[in-house]
């Protein structure tokens, strides 16, 4: 685990990369995230997907996987790729300051 302080405030990550408590993500502090995988901006089609992943693990305790994601969120699995590249379960997760969804490698 490591601690990172972003916009002011302290925060916890697993061995992974991902934010320990989902409690302390914010908007600013998804954009420093999605600075630090390529993505230079935040559009409202990712937010569309943070916001759905967020919902999924507050609801369930998990992320959703892929398939859920891309038959539930409104964004089509083209899409998605386009928005965040080289796996967006994974990425759209760690920008959403939730945890790593089981079923991603």
């Amino acid at each position: 685990m490591s601690t990172r302080t972003i916009n002011n405030k302290t925060i916890d990550f697993d061995a992974d990369g991902f934010m320990t408590n989902h409690k302390d993500w914010d908007l600013e502090i998804a954009k420093v995230l999605a600075a630090e995988e390529e993505i230079p901006a935040l559009t409202d089609r990712h937010l569309v997907v943070l916001s759905f992943m967020r919902q999924e693990f507050e609801s369930k305790g998990d992320g959703p996987s892929m398939r859920k994601l891309t038959k539930e969120s409104g964004v089509p699995t083209k899409e998605l790729y386009a928005l965040f590249p080289g796996g967006p379960a994974k990425k759209a997760a760690r920008i959403a300051g939730i945890k790593k969804p089981h079923g991603c490698i």
